[in-house]
């Protein structure tokens, strides 16, 4: 039976491109985190995972503590030119024998919405899962009430797999339905090509 793992395991690194830079998350992170939440209060918002102030460093722990089970490998956004922590995103649910992982956990201060940065960043990610990695599958997952995200991802390409009913509980109490999304590696070319497109079009 051929091996249909990774490449290469998914393991912190640092990857740059378009202004932004994406960089392995660590406590020294905790205030650059907490000022980007802040830009916004996006930890209002109940279809999100952005924590609450005084939450950063038990998020970042359990992002941690993610990464030493083998199951996430969470990052921080960095803008370039001010040196300032804009967000954050992660790869999660691993699975390493057939190659999958999704993207999520993401998040940026309000003041970064609807920029480049998200595009710029999927497109980094999802070329070191593909090309680096060896990844067969990138999968995401969102609140079924959280329509920006859901065209968002639906703007990077990415096919939609389904909904998950009654899946996971958000921070108010209440159960939400998880729809889900993936690109193969079979689509990974023509996705690359769209984002690459995209971002030429944020340049002109």
């Amino acid at each position: 039976m051929s091996n249909q793992g990774f490449k290469v395991q998914p393991a912190p690194c640092t990857l740059n491109g378009y202004g932004v830079r994406l960089e392995p998350m660590s406590m020294a992170h905790a205030d650059g985190l907490r000022m980007a939440a802040r830009d916004g209060e996006l930890w209002k918002l109940r279809v999100t995972s952005v924590p609450e102030p005084e939450q950063t460093e038990a998020y970042i722990q359990t992002a941690l503590d993610g990464l030493k089970a083998g199951h996430r490998v969470p990052f921080v956004v960095v803008d370039e030119k001010s040196g300032k922590v804009i967000g954050s995103s992660s790869y999660h649910d691993i699975i390493a024998p057939v190659a999958r992982l999704e993207i999520g956990y993401t998040w940026y201060a309000k003041s970064m919405q609807r920029t480049h940065v998200n595009t710029a960043c999927k497109l980094m990610l999802m070329t070191h899962a593909f090309d680096t990695l060896g990844a067969g599958v990138v999968g995401w997952r969102t609140d079924n009430y959280n329509f920006a995200s859901q065209r968002a991802i639906e703007r990077l390409g990415a096919k939609k797999d389904g909904v998950i009913r009654h899946h996971a509980i958000r921070r108010d109490g209440t159960v939400r339905d998880t729809v889900m999304y993936s690109v193969i590696a079979g689509e990974w070319a023509e996705v690359r090509n769209h984002l690459l497109y995209q971002m030429h079009r944020h340049a002109d």
